[in-house]
């Protein structure tokens, strides 16, 4: 047996997945099976920080040669392109879905559709400005830091005991696959990573709050989410990464 045709360990399929389910990274055909599953939305949060950093550098070389709200809107705009949109394509289906006013069939029916309507526009323009005004005052760092918190909030929306929405998708593939303490220490791992880069920009307390702030924003929403569809899709995941990226960066903007 070649390298190439060895058995993938359980971690590298894992990131894999949360790689080709998170971003545009052509991932192949990793393990789906449930167990792959929670291993990805665990490791989310190191997609996260490589795509902040990603951003990140894409705003600060283009802070070089332009202004920094334009440089926050080119670094925004390759977090959309990295991503193809989907975590934005998914706010905004959410926010029709749960204007609409709908029980949760006919909500979830709504969200299916591939058309956006004005409750999905509103959101996703108020989003984006937010996220944009707000990296443009805090800075590349709070960006990549806000970039963790979202996928961290995926993490926290699969632990066990959150279900589905739909008996099919990927939030049936990954509601409820991740432990409460691996949850935790992705939390921990993140806290730390934001302190550190707290401690180096002259504030330590910024970025860890920053984190807690996005993450509690996000349990909100997913929360409300839950209780009006009965449990998690992927557009909720989709709309959790924004949000929790949105509070993350408001939150640095008024502490840096």
């Amino acid at each position: 047996m070649t390298a190439s045709e060895a058995p993938e360990g359980p971690l590298a399929a894992g990131l894999r997945l949360a790689a080709g389910t998170l971003t545009i990274w052509p991932a192949g055909t990793p393990r789906a099976d449930r167990e792959t599953a929670g291993r990805a939305m665990t490791l989310a949060p190191v997609v996260g920080l490589l795509l902040g950093v990603a951003a990140a550098v894409v705003m600060a070389v283009a802070g070089r040669a332009v202004a920094p709200l334009l440089a926050a809107g080119l670094g925004v705009g390759a977090l959309a392109v990295l991503t193809r949109g989907l975590h934005l394509d998914g706010l905004a289906d959410l926010a029709d879905g749960l204007g609409s006013g709908r029980p949760a069939e006919g909500a979830l029916e709504i969200m299916k559709r591939s058309d956006i309507g004005p409750f999905g526009v509103v959101a996703l323009v108020f989003t984006l400005l937010v996220q944009v005004a707000a990296a443009a005052e805090a800075g590349p760092a709070a960006l990549a830091v806000a970039c963790v918190t979202g996928r961290l909030a995926v993490t926290w929306a699969c632990v066990t005991g959150v279900p589905p929405a739909r008996p099919e998708g990927l939030g049936a593939m990954v509601a409820g696959t991740v432990r409460q303490s691996d949850a935790i220490i992705a939390t921990g791992a993140a806290v730390a990573v934001a302190l550190v880069a707290g401690l180096a920009s002259g504030a330590p307390v910024a970025y860890p709050l920053a984190v807690l702030a996005g993450l509690g924003a996000a349990w909100a929403l997913r929360a409300h989410a839950t209780r009006r569809l009965g449990g998690i899709t992927g557009d909720v995941l989709g709309a959790l990464v924004e949000t929790a990226t949105a509070v993350a960066l408001l939150v640095c903007a008024a502490f840096l």
